[in-house]
């Protein structure tokens, strides 16, 4: 019995030394193997973003080089005005804009400020590269996961990391802090998970929602620390930019970054709900001349009906699971908020990798297979032609719903369908006020100029007998295009062209040439195209050009603009009685008039159903409705 009990034994120890050497190895192939991501990573991604200037880096150093000089942030949305600061601050030929930023998304970078702008983003890179290893051990702490584990998670979203480190990006930053959130959580730092949440939100909005989780949660304290937060940021905001321009922000950028009405709200590369929806239902000429339906009343319906239908969908769905499973219930939450985004690209799914994580713990493995292969396919560079149908949309929203199902099944039927009615009264009303805000815009009214397929910028109209002149964006500068003789002509210069003005009805066109960090008056005679400096105080340069009204060339009415009611407007005022006519409306940006030379009526920029800043032109007849 004894010898049998000593083979027995023998043989599990055997059976126990087999599986330990078995593990040992493939722990050792996994350290192996997650080595080799981190040097492959380093070599590849790091060494092109260090090595490379010309990114998205540059927009974010350029902001904290105005913050640290005190520049009113409300000038930032202004894309000729932060174009010529990009320049003034070394950098050359790169295209940027502030959009859709905070006033504070600038604030971590304000200790680089004083560095060469390479060097600023060679830091920046070596920060985020430790903020990723503290993304790493975190989740490791919080999964159960080794960190190798975790290391190899990270590398198959090497794509995205890539196009972070590349660009210099923020989102490495900003999934470190979401992180922090979710590890106070964990360890029942109730207040301190809320405060960071209320900080990302700060920077860079998408912490925003998770007040809405802590909410349904009932969890007071975090509610509180990110209250906190709010109120730290909105002090610091008003402090640093002063309260007109916080004001400027919340109420002109903030709704319509929310909408995505940011750069080209019509491209497919950002694959989010509102762009899908734009891309079907809403005619713009340059941006998406062929839309599936030309409806924009639909389309005012959809996006807020489907938005708000996923919102209401997780929120009861994590009230009825109340107390389940915090890892499942905020990586769920999160991709919902990533879901809803307005605005997505290459660089964001990164954020994934949190929520990713957190939901492999308790997967089965079929689930762990699904989500593992979601995240690959999430961060993996996408073909452009693939864009057109909004592939990773999809898989996005596939994501959200096979995670979601298990929460759905505890809502009843009457609570399902009050949240649909809910959606379709929030959509309702607000699709009422964008359609009396689309109906009076200039879309509806006048008739569009110099109209160019993928024309993102055609702003400061100047007319001239010679043809039309304004101001457009180039392949990687600011240029001007000359609308002459069915001919539209593009102007480039050796820098960034801004803001032509005709001095008189024969010409020159006078503009501003930026380059080299310096600003130069030019003339461009349209008989000779030759272009002639001229002399200009160096202050008047460096300022934004001021809207002052403009008489008609017969001196019978006076043209200008003005944000008395909120967005830029224009109007006319007849120079003898003073009366006043307003000639534009919606809640967008109507600018620069200038008179056509028999005064019969004005061409104007405007950035109505477009992005913010970025406009395209038109005529109203003067006298007309």
């Amino acid at each position: 019995m004894n010898a049998a009990n000593s083979a027995v034994g023998a043989e599990t120890l055997e059976a126990e030394r087999k599986a330990t050497s078995g593990g040992g190895i493939v722990s050792t192939v996994t350290r192996l193997a997650a080595v080799g991501a981190i040097v492959f990573f380093l070599a590849t991604a790091f060494r092109s973003g260090w090595r490379r200037a010309e990114t998205d880096f540059p927009n974010y150093y350029t902001a904290a080089v105005l913050m640290s000089k005190g520049m009113p942030v409300r000038e930032y949305y202004d894309w000729t005005w932060f174009q010529r600061q990009m320049n003034l601050a070394g950098i050359e030929r790169q295209l940027g804009g502030y959009q859709p930023q905070t006033p504070l998304t600038a604030l971590p970078l304000i200790g680089l400020a004083h560095f060469p702008v390479q060097r600023a983003k060679q830091i920046w890179l070596v920060v985020n590269f430790c903020f990723l290893g503290g993304t790493v051990w975190m989740l490791a702490r919080v999964t159960g996961f080794r960190p190798e584990q975790m290391t190899l998670l990270a590398f198959l979203g090497f794509g995205s990391l890539y196009s972070n480190f590349l660009y210099g990006q923020y989102y490495v930053f900003l999934l470190f802090l979401l992180t922090v959130a979710f590890y106070c959580l964990h360890l029942r730092k109730f207040g301190a998970s809320g405060f960071v949440s209320g900080v990302a939100f700060g920077l860079k909005l998408y912490g925003g929602p998770l007040l809405l989780y802590f909410l349904i949660r009932r969890n007071w304290r975090a509610a509180a620390g990110f209250g906190v937060a709010v109120v730290c940021g909105v002090a610091v905001a008003v402090g640093v930019f002063g309260w007109r321009d916080f004001h400027y922000y919340v109420s002109q950028i903030l709704p319509r970054a929310l909408e995505g009405e940011i750069i080209d709200p019509y491209n497919s590369g950002n694959g989010t709900i509102a762009t899908l929806l734009r891309r079907l239902f809403v005619l713009e000429p340059e941006l998406n001349p062929y839309p599936l339906w030309n409806a924009s009343m639909v389309f005012f319906f959809l996006r807020p009906f489907v938005s708000a239908l996923i919102l209401i969908a997780t929120l009861l769905g994590l009230a009825g699971q109340r107390g389940s499973n915090e890892r499942r219930d905020f990586a769920w939450f999160l991709i919902a908020i990533l879901l809803l985004s307005a605005n997505t690209a290459s660089y964001t799914f990164i954020l994934l990798l949190l929520p990713i994580s957190l939901l492999l713990v308790d997967a089965e493995p079929p689930e762990r297979i699904f989500l593992i292969g979601a995240f690959f396919a999430l961060c993996f560079p996408l073909w452009p032609g693939w864009s057109a149908v909004f592939p990773k949309l999809w898989v996005l929203l596939a994501v959200f719903v096979v995670v979601g199902r298990t929460y759905w099944g505890a809502v009843n039927r009457n609570a399902s369908l009050a949240g649909v009615m809910v959606a379709v009264v929030l959509a309702g009303v607000d699709a009422r006020r964008h359609t009396f805000s689309y109906l009076a815009e200039p879309g509806q009214r006048y008739a569009r100029v110099a109209v160019q397929k993928d024309a993102i910028f055609s702003g400061a109209p100047a007319v001239s007998a010679a043809g039309l002149f304004y101001q457009s964006i180039g392949r990687d500068r600011y240029t001007l295009r000359w609308l002459h003789d069915g001919v539209n002509e593009e102007l480039v210069f050796d820098g960034h062209a801004f803001a032509p003005k005709a001095l008189t009805a024969d010409g020159p066109i006078k503009f501003e040439l930026v380059a080299g960090g310096t600003s130069r008056m030019l003339a461009f005679d349209p008989a000779t195209r030759r272009v002639t400096p001229l002399a200009v105080p160096t202050a008047t340069l460096a300022s934004t050009p001021t809207s002052v009204g403009l008489v008609s060339p017969d001196g019978r009415w006076i043209a200008f603009e003005t944000d008395r009611d909120g967005p830029k407007q224009i109007w006319l005022q007849d120079a003898a009685s003073g009366r006043e006519v307003r000639v534009t409306g919606g809640h967008c940006n109507n600018t620069s008039p200038a008179w056509e030379l028999d005064s019969s009526a004005i061409i104007f920029a405007s950035d109505c159903g477009r992005g913010i800043g970025l406009p395209s032109l038109y005529r109203a007849k003067v006298g007309s409705d």
